[in-house]
């Protein structure tokens, strides 16, 4: 078993852990942001770190009304942007927490006024260091080069922080079985992707909503572990030239968990067919048409990390099957420190 696989298969229990450590902290801090609402939030990350961004901010926008931006760390280190940000809220995202263009930006960004958190795997890093909160991840020295529980456990601390924030009962309620759903995620039989993609060189990874940051995280994963060029777009999106790449037996990955956006999703997947796309369909029980099942994870904003948690286990036997080793893909480190 590879150290990804293994890593994958201990998130649920680390996420356990993550949220009872993290109760007090972050019903603290979401009760602090209430009292002082931010006008907007930025964030700043790289790599799978990013991505989490992405659920983070779509989940922000949709529930506080505030809108949020990823802002690229050169806008610091390199064009020295005049950033003021009194009354907004920055969120820094990272594995190691050591990367000093991230360190640099979130120092920029609280000289510049801003409320600065930072969500870190490594305790005592000199991101949480530059940090106003440093919110801790739990998950665990990850050893493989491709990260699994540590972008759940980032994307389950920041459903805790929303929930906290919003007084969201029914989410918080969610995350407390959210680690028996995803250990029911883990079981979850997503062979036909990997006889579907055991020899393709390309494809399509498509979600909406929170879900495009689950694709975007499942792209990346493709390419690192994989060596497939594959590209992440919101069903929204796809329509507006990519489908011109759709050729024949053309693979497309759609992610179509329950919640508001899976409707068109299904659509979408449905045309792609129509024209002649191989087509992997990953839904819960109640779509008669997919070919990877989902589980419920109880909760819209969860939808996500059921997802990904079943994708990681596929795309590690699909790195097996292709004769890679996704705990050392070429040319990469695990801690990426960036100017």
């Amino acid at each position: 078993m590879s150290l990804m696989l293994e890593e994958a298969r201990n998130a649920p229990e680390r996420i356990r852990g993550q949220l009872q450590r993290n109760q007090a902290l972050l019903a603290d801090l979401g009760e602090r942001l209430r009292l002082a609402e931010p006008a907007a939030a930025v964030t700043v990350a790289r790599g799978s770190s990013d991505h989490a961004a992405g659920y983070f901010a779509y989940q922000c926008m949709k529930r506080r009304g505030i809108p949020v931006a990823s802002l690229p760390p050169s806008l610091t280190t390199l064009a020295k942007a005049p950033w003021r940000l009194n009354g907004q809220l920055a969120l820094a995202v990272s594995q190691s927490g050591q990367s000093p263009d991230l360190v640099a930006t979130q120092q920029a960004l609280a000289a510049a006024g801003a409320r600065t958190l930072a969500l870190v795997n490594t305790p005592q890093s000199p991101l949480g260091a530059a940090s106003d909160t440093e919110i801790p991840l739990y998950a665990g020295e990850e050893k493989s080069v491709a990260a699994t529980k540590s972008y759940l456990a980032t994307l389950s601390a920041m459903a805790q922080l929303i929930g906290h924030w919003q007084e969201d009962r029914g989410l918080l309620g969610a995350l407390d079985d959210l680690p028996e759903r995803l250990t029911r995620a883990l079981a979850m039989d997503w062979s036909p992707a990997i006889e579907a993609l055991s020899g393709a060189d390309k494809l399509m990874v498509i979600g909406r909503g929170a879900g495009l940051a689950v694709a975007q995280e499942a792209a990346l994963k493709f390419k690192e572990t994989c060596a497939i060029q594959a590209e992440p777009f919101s069903g929204a999106e796809v329509r507006h030239g990519p489908m011109a790449l759709i050729g024949p037996d053309y693979p497309v990955l759609v992610f179509a968990p329950p919640g508001p956006e899976q409707a068109g999703l299904l659509e979408l997947a449905e045309w792609l067919e129509g024209v002649g796309a191989r087509v992997l369909l990953a839904a819960d029980e109640g779509v008669a048409k997919r070919r990877l099942t989902l589980v419920d994870a109880g909760h819209e904003a969860l939808q996500p990390l059921s997802v990904i948690q079943s994708f990681y286990v596929m795309v590690a036997g699909l790195a097996a099957a292709r004769g890679s080793d996704p705990d050392r893909p070429r040319h990469l480190n695990k801690v990426t420190c960036t100017l």
